[in-house]
């Protein structure tokens, strides 16, 4: 078993941070007005030819697709690119959105792209999905906008139903996305309690520092082995690539609770500001963490898929 991106997949999503750091970077999500800054980061991620990776056709596209919505989550891109990239190929579909239960939402902040959306749930059942007008009053944005869902015929490109490859897919990499925001968080602290002093010493010299900012790193180490297992289970067909998905995703939002919450602590009452980058992170990471299911919901899914059976591991 061999879970490390290839050469050419992490080239790809290097460069594909460069070119949205080119585009302007943090101000793609923090000092655009509108919908501009997702469309910018769009007109970008077009040129590289991120729309056309194809998840479902090889392994080394696959890899190039997480990479691209990782650096994508770096720069908390306000634009749907894990979505995008996992869409099904068989249907007239610009993205794909999981959703869960009788509830069906998608961010707000994506809401008005203008794609055209598929959805699938956690049956592998797939609908065209029509998110409604916003409700949500003026000046104060909602996190999420309720979808209108109509059954599709449920036919994969093999003829199987469900679609469970689709569901995998559109659990997996907004997971990708939701990484790249958890490296920056880090990255951002790290750098700022090694510049920031306190009693004539850099606060990253005091033990309680160290071992918050431990902490947080271990569960970005946890989530990206993960995400690399999982990719890897989806590329090789395993028979338990769902079940690792899932476990994925609430590994994911479990240490976004935990990386979010010790570098809040870190920065201080700054971390809290707009004019903090670590602040944009944590809000773009809202949808991520919440939508299609939240830390409990994920948890009951996995445990109800599973049973009384364990997730298949290299240890099994």
């Amino acid at each position: 078993m061999n879970t490390d991106l290839s050469p050419e997949a992490v080239e790809y999503g290097q460069t594909a941070r460069r070119a949205l750091q080119s585009a302007g970077g943090d101000e793609l999500a923090n000092g655009t007005p509108g919908r501009e800054g997702g469309e910018a980061a769009a007109k970008v991620l077009a040129d590289l030819g991120a729309w056309d990776l194809d998840p479902r056709g090889s392994a080394a596209e696959l890899e190039a697709a997480a990479a691209v919505c990782h650096s994508a989550g770096w720069w908390a891109v306000p634009h749907p690119v894990a979505e995008r990239v996992a869409r099904p190929r068989d249907v007239g579909a610009d993205a794909l959105l999981v959703v869960a239960g009788g509830t069906a939402a998608m961010a707000e902040a994506v809401a008005d792209v203008g794609l055209r959306w598929v959805a699938v749930d956690l049956d592998g059942r797939r609908y065209s999905a029509t998110p409604r007008p916003t409700e949500a009053p003026v000046g104060k944005p909602s996190l999420a906008r309720p979808v209108d869902l109509a059954p599709l015929a449920d036919v994969d490109d093999d003829g199987t139903s469900p679609d469970e490859v689709a569901l995998a897919l559109g659990l997996v990499l907004p997971c990708w996305t939701l990484l790249g925001l958890l490296d920056r968080a880090v990255a951002l602290t790290a750098a700022y309690v090694s510049e920031r002093q306190q009693f004539g010493q850099p606060l990253s010299s005091f033990q309680g520092v160290q071992f918050q900012l431990t902490d947080a790193e271990v569960e970005r180490v946890g989530v990206t082995e993960l995400a690399k297992h999982a990719l890897w289970s989806i590329a090789t067909g395993q028979s338990g690539a769902l079940d690792d998905a899932l476990a994925l995703r609430l590994a994911a939002v479990e240490a976004a609770e935990v990386v979010f919450r010790i570098t809040h602590q870190l920065h201080g009452a700054i971390g809290f500001c707009d004019e903090t980058t670590l602040s944009w992170l944590s809000r773009a990471s809202q949808p991520l963490r919440r939508l299609p299911l939240g830390p409990s919901a994920t948890r009951a899914a996995l445990t109800a898929r599973l049973g009384r059976r364990a997730l298949t591991g290299i240890f099994s």
